[in-house]
This record gives C-alpha cells, sequence and structure tokens, in this order.
C-alpha cells in the first residue's frame, strides 16, 4: 500500500503549529515597569505614582506633585517617605549604611535622632498576589536587634542602644537589611484626585515595614493591545488546526485506502452530498412555493 500523502500532512500539521507559537511570541511584548498583567487579562498601571522632577530646564505644571509620598509613623517612631517605581525627590547627603553611589536610588527613608534611614533601593517589579498588587524594596539600612547588640565601641567594650557616644553606623559587615512592602489597593472614589499612603507595622527587629497605598490608579485598567494572543484567538488558532487534520487526514484516507477519486475523496463524502442535496431540495420546494403564491395574487 501506497501513502504519498502522509508526510506532507504531518509537515503542514507542524508548520501550522510552528506558525501559531511563533505569532505567540511576537506579539508579546515586554510589560512596562510599574505596571502588570494577570491570567485573566487584568492590567494594572501604577506610572502615575511615580513622582519625578522635571526634565532638563521644563518648568512644573500648577498642578504637578514635587514632593514624595508621606506617611505619618502613628506610634512609630518617625514618618516615612518614599516614592513608588523611582528614587525618592529629595536630595539625601548622608544615609546610614549605604555608600554614596546609592544614595541617589533610594525608594524610602524615615530619619531618627538627626540620621537617615533607608526601606530599600528602587524597584519597577510589581507583583500581582490575588487582586492586591505588591511592591517590594529591598537593601536599605542595616537592622535588627541581634546586630545592634554585635555593635561596639573604639575599646571593643559593648554598649546598649541608650549609648549617647555611638553612632549607628557602627553596624559590622554583613548584617540584615530593612526592606518595605507597599501594598496597593483601589480607590473607587471618583473624586478622588491623589494617593493615601500609610505605614501599616514594622517587624520586632526594624527590618521589614509594611505600607498600604489607596489610590485610583490601582484600580484594574483596559487590557493594552498587542499584550499577546488571547485565550479566544488560542482557541480559535486550535479549531482551525482540528479542522486541517480532519480534512487531510480524510482526504488521506479516502485517496489511499478507499482508492476514492474526485469529491469523493473528502471524509464523509455522503454525509455532505447529503446536506447538499437537502438544500437543494429545499430552496427548490421554496421557490415553488414563491410562484405559486405570486401567480394566485396576479389571478386575485
Amino acid at each position: 500500500m501506497y501513502f504519498p500523502l502522509l508526510p506532507s500532512v504531518l509537515l503542514l500539521v507542524i508548520g501550522v503549529s510552528s506558525s501559531v507559537q511563533a505569532a505567540s511570541d511576537d506579539t508579546l511584548k515586554p510589560i512596562d515597569p510599574c505596571t502588570v498583567g494577570s491570567t485573566t487579562g487584568s492590567f494594572y498601571d501604577l506610572r502615575s505614582l511615580s513622582i519625578t522632577p522635571p526634565a532638563g530646564d521644563k518648568k512644573p505644571g500648577k498642578n504637578d506633585k514635587m514632593d514624595s509620598w508621606h506617611a505619618r509613623g502613628w506610634d512609630y517612631k518617625s514618618n516615612f517617605t518614599l516614592n513608588i517605581c523611582a528614587p525618592v525627590i529629595e536630595t539625601l547627603d548622608d544615609i546610614v549604611g549605604i555608600d554614596k553611589e546609592h544614595r541617589a536610588n533610594v525608594s524610602a527613608f524615615y530619619k531618627y535622632r538627626s540620621e537617615t534611614y533607608s526601606l530599600g533601593q528602587m524597584s519597577s517589579n510589581l507583583t500581582l498576589r490575588g487582586r492586591r498588587i505588591v511592591l517590594q524594596y529591598s537593601n536599605g539600612s542595616p537592622c535588627g536587634k541581634d546586630e545592634t547588640k554585635r555593635m561596639v565601641r573604639k575599646d571593643n567594650s559593648t554598649w546598649d542602644d541608650d549609648s549617647p557616644d555611638i553612632s549607628p553606623r557602627a553596624y559590622i559587615e554583613g548584617s540584615r537589611r530593612k526592606s518595605a512592602i507597599i501594598s496597593f489597593h483601589c480607590d473607587k472614589d471618583p473624586l478622588a484626585t491623589t494617593a493615601l499612603a500609610t505605614f501599616v507595622g514594622v517587624d520586632p527587629d526594624e527590618c521589614a515595614y509594611s505600607f498600604e497605598v489607596l489610590s485610583t490608579a490601582a484600580c484594574v485598567a483596559a487590557q493594552p493591545a498587542q499584550q499577546g494572543v488571547g485565550p479566544a484567538a488560542v482557541f480559535a488558532i486550535i479549531g482551525v488546526i482540528a479542522i486541517l487534520v480532519y480534512f487531510l487526514g480524510g482526504v488521506f484516507y479516502q485517496r489511499n485506502v478507499a482508492h476514492a477519486r474526485g469529491w469523493r475523496q473528502l471524509p464523509n463524502y455522503s454525509m455532505w452530498a447529503g446536506i447538499g442535496s437537502f438544500i437543494k431540495a429545499s430552496g427548490n420546494t421554496l421557490f415553488r412555493r414563491s410562484r405559486r403564491r405570486a401567480l394566485a395574487l396576479t389571478l386575485h
């Protein structure tokens, strides 16, 4: 028995599958910084919360915000300053445990006893956990009660937190560092024009700080164009491939096994021929009825 069409059928199916994968890869574009999308098509864009200074000699607009976001510390020893997906606007000349080359990249900080403490370096990588958008800053100033106890005076004697003659800069290398995690919530108030940052809490070692930001920017936005092949398109492509396999496989079988020729090579030819005959007969019946009705109207 001879099967001349089998390699062609297989090559066609493989080629169509490769084209689908290539089209999916080509249409997928990298997600912009400070944006995140879900598998269900939801899209969130927090770039409007990033406060940036005017470029060059451009003067700020009347309603432009020219300082970072602020969060009151309430029962904590200090208030906080932070920016979203960008370094803080304020100039920081000296930060505990942060070298000079990284000070311009600090995205959250607080001041205490004339010292400035960083809560982490800038990041624009948003994470979607359920319906909550999360942003995390890390590699801030050294922290931790255990590390504080290991700080020593110049004469190698120990000291406590209340020692007035010791600077917090005496942290040894390898200590833990402060970080900040920011959770964003959708503000459904249509009149809201600004965001509200709130300090939630800090762990006992004063290493991990939690904040919440309420803003309309955290509400779901429309999915941007050309983010990728959607579920409907994937199912449509799979359907087209299935139909091609059905017809090509049927033609292969009818031609090489049943030795059919012409239109009889189509799979289930008798069924398709019966459908065609039924449609033709129905059309002829409707045509004859229309002629009879027209003739009757003419006679009356």
